[in-house]
């Protein structure tokens, strides 16, 4: 049998969400609708879903036909905007409980390990996030070591086996002075009651989102990584189903790297950085055999009789485009070279003995490649649609240069 819920002074007006987050599905009345900047939004008579708040994302669900794609207080009211046109009436509202049930392992999970973390390693929670993959939290300790970690990670999980209940009460904020409540303050011109949530003999803490019965719904839990922050530390954590997503995802990696390293799982990592020193290796030698071929087919060019020579790159040789060029720009032999490459890259390499402006006969080519591109000291380079017409090109820079 669940725990009671029902603890302390309850609000005459608590909303569905508070009373029950366990329940899926209400029927409501429509009390009012509009459209802002948001888009339309729906308001209601009472609701199951969850306004954004306290670090917890608002929930998604229906009303009706129309999905909910976000929630807010507005003023005094909150607001359900829609993906749809809005709904009149009474209605059934529903909420997308996978979601739901997700952020309720993800809060519940941050109180208990806020409370680990506070009570047996003196560590104090600065601020909570909730995010749609990994949630984190920040604890005011600089530095905090990895065998810190596992060790909050075990406590924590203890306390899950321990199946601690959860439960909410409310209680006037002059009651908080005589309970062990840990807050960071009520809202300015907060009145009235305070909700707080309790996981039984270890944590009282101010909150309004919507939370687990037990702590043995939160089933497991992991520590995912570190980064220093505001001279503290960031902690991510999952909690529940978020962990053996997570260890779904890594353990499909895990084949696809076996299968494609040809190692198991222990020198993954070895074998890993034994290929990547080869690939670097191999860039390093196809840099050096690509200088090689520069040279080579530089030294083709400026051997050419012809005013204009030019020289057609095909796929595998697009890499020499910049290389070649920059070594022809300047040099002796022909007044211009114009060299193009498969993947659209061409260039105007202009000799020594060329008086023309570079950008003027570069235009000139670009022009005919159906191409753009600029340039200066004798170099132009650029991106054209039809580097096969190279030829075409060349003719015309050869009666640019006659002119």
């Amino acid at each position: 049998m669940s725990p009671s819920r029902d603890v302390g002074t309850h609000p005459r007006s608590l909303l569905a969400y508070q009373r029950d987050p366990y329940l899926r599905k209400l029927e409501t009345n429509v009390r009012a609708a509009g459209h802002d900047e948001n888009g339309n939004w729906v308001e209601l008579t009472d609701t199951i879903l969850y306004p954004e708040g306290g670090g917890q994302p608002a929930d998604h669900g229906w009303i009706g036909a129309a999905a909910v794609i976000d929630v807010q207080h507005v003023s005094n009211t909150i607001r359900h905007v829609i993906d749809g046109e809005p709904p009149q009436g009474r209605v059934e509202v529903a909420v997308d409980w996978d979601r739901r049930f997700d952020h309720m392992q993800q809060h519940t999970g941050q109180h208990l390990l806020t409370a680990v973390a506070l009570d047996r390693f003196g560590f104090r929670t600065t601020a909570f996030h909730l995010g749609p993959e990994v949630s984190d939290i920040e604890l005011d300790n600089p530095g905090i070591q990895t065998t810190t970690l596992r060790e909050i990670e075990a406590a924590v999980a203890a306390e899950i086996r321990a199946a601690r209940s959860v439960r909410d009460r409310w209680v006037m904020p002059e009651a908080m002075a005589n309970l062990p409540v840990r807050t960071r303050g009520l809202p300015e011109g907060h009145s009235g009651l305070v909700r707080l949530v309790e996981i039984d003999d270890l944590d009282l803490n101010t909150c309004g989102g919507t939370h687990l019965r037990s702590t043995a719904e939160l089933e497991t839990i992991a520590l995912v990584g570190t980064e220093p922050m505001r001279g503290g530390t960031r902690v991510h954590f999952v909690f529940g189903g978020r962990v053996r997503s997570r260890l779904a995802a890594h353990e499909q990696r895990g084949a696809l790297l076996r299968d494609l390293l040809g190692a198991p799982d222990a020198d993954l990592p070895a074998v890993a950085e034994l290929k990547l020193e080869q690939l670097k290796q191999a860039q390093r030698e196809g840099r050096r055999l690509r200088e090689q071929l520069a040279e080579l087919l530089a030294g083709g060019l400026t051997a050419s009789m012809d005013p204009v020579a030019t020289c057609h790159l095909d796929a595998g040789q697009v890499d020499l485009l910049r290389p070649l060029a920059s070594r022809l720009a300047g040099g002796c032999g022909p007044a211009a070279f114009l060299l193009a490459a498969d993947d659209g890259t061409f260039a105007v390499a202009l000799g020594e003995s060329c008086t023309i402006e570079v950008t003027e006969l570069g235009q000139l080519v670009a022009k005919i490649l159906e191409g753009k591109g600029g340039g200066r000291n004798r170099l132009f380079q650029g991106k054209a649609d039809h580097p096969e017409l190279l030829e075409a090109a060349a003719a015309a820079v050869r009666d640019a240069l006659r002119n």
